[in-house]
């Protein structure tokens, strides 16, 4: 008898709790949700974006106005559709921050480092995870630390302009063991500074890659840490990867060119490897096979990979090759000396003194 009440009360229970859950799923489907509505019609998402967008974040009733104000905010400060998409897309929870005590300080930090209108705007869009950043623990310490490591408040700025990324870095941890590395290597603060602003990514990574890097400047080019070009040799292989290091290293080999040549031109200027695969065959093709340099030549010359072949190169030469032709020169120049001098230079020198016997130049 005891054991049919029990079962019985039981039943009872699990049934009023199956109607009370159905009148608040009833109650809550009642409700639109108008965060799919807000996206679409504030920020241009599609209505697939829009609906995949809003099962990540609060259910917006109506009456909540937070993602109209945060969106005012955005808007405010300089960030136009595109730039706000690039925030909030990542992150749609961010449509629910609190604008005074959340994003209205982090946004007032870098106002006083200078940042302001449109950089500020472009710094912000492409800050990736910095609204999501702790401002105390996170974002002011960072940037004292910039401070500390860089030589002004301009300098952090230009930093942060290149790489806006570096907004949501512990800096303090992540950059101190790439710096002591370099310091312990001879280098000095300046030439570490020069380094960051040109590259900041580097000293981002961890210490044990940044640690072969610096071993394979040494090992497989012989640039020494105490070399002006030791910088610009961490900052290339930093930019490739192996394979394609490889690969453009057997582009130089496949026009002759001896590992020693290869070696010259390496230390002279690092990032004459930066240059694009394509770009390095048609210079080599033209500079070997058209004028017939020597590798030898080219690797004690390296700058002459890293002028534009059609805006520079090939132009400057059809008027050398007319000067030659129409004997408006007495002295032929060297073509390396044309090729580096500036535009002003080469027109005040080879083209405006014979403008009226080459009208066609």
């Amino acid at each position: 008898m005891f054991t049919l009440v029990k079962n019985g009360a039981k039943r009872h229970f699990l049934s009023m709790y199956c109607i009370k859950l159905e009148l608040f799923f009833s109650t809550t489907n009642a409700q639109p949700n108008l965060m799919p509505e807000f996206l679409v019609n504030s920020l241009g998402y599609s209505r697939d974006k829009a609906i995949s967008a809003s099962n990540k974040v609060t259910f917006l009733k109506p009456g909540n106005n937070k993602p109209y104000l945060v969106l005012d905010f955005f808007k405010n400060i300089g960030l136009d559709k595109t730039q706000i998409k690039m925030l909030v897309s990542p992150a749609p929870s961010l449509l629910f921050a609190n604008v005074e005590n959340t994003l209205k300080p982090k946004i007032k930090v870098l106002e006083e480092f200078g940042l302001s209108g449109s950089d500020l705007a472009r710094v912000i869009s492409r800050s990736g995870a910095f609204f999501r950043t702790s401002l105390d623990s996170g974002i002011k310490p960072s940037l004292k630390y910039l401070r500390e490591v860089l030589s002004s408040d301009d300098s952090v700025v230009k930093a942060i302009k290149r790489a806006p990324t570096l907004l949501h870095y512990h800096l303090h941890k992540a950059m101190a063991p790439n710096i002591s590395l370099l310091h312990n290597l001879g280098c000095s603060s300046l030439d570490i500074e020069k380094l960051f602003l040109r590259n900041p990514r580097i000293f981002l990574q961890k210490p044990e890659w940044l640690e072969d890097i610096v071993e394979r400047v040494e090992k497989d080019f012989g640039i020494r840490t105490d070399s002006r070009m030791f910088f610009y040799g961490v900052e290339m292989l930093s930019s490739l990867s192996k394979s394609s290091l490889e690969m453009k290293l057997g582009i130089f080999k496949s026009f002759g060119w001896s590992d020693s040549d290869i070696t010259m031109m390496v230390q002279r200027l690092p990032l004459c490897l930066t240059t694009s695969e394509a770009k390095l065959r048609n210079v080599l093709k033209f500079f070997m096979g058209e004028l017939g340099y020597e590798s030898s030549y080219i690797a004690s010359h390296p700058t002459l990979l890293m002028f534009s072949l059609e805006k520079r190169v090939l132009p400057r030469n059809k008027i050398l090759e007319l000067l030659k032709e129409k004997k408006l020169i007495k002295r032929v120049p060297c073509f390396y000396t044309v090729i580096k001098c500036s535009e002003w230079e080469f027109l005040e020198t080879y083209v405006l003194p014979l403008r009226d016997e080459m009208p066609e130049v």
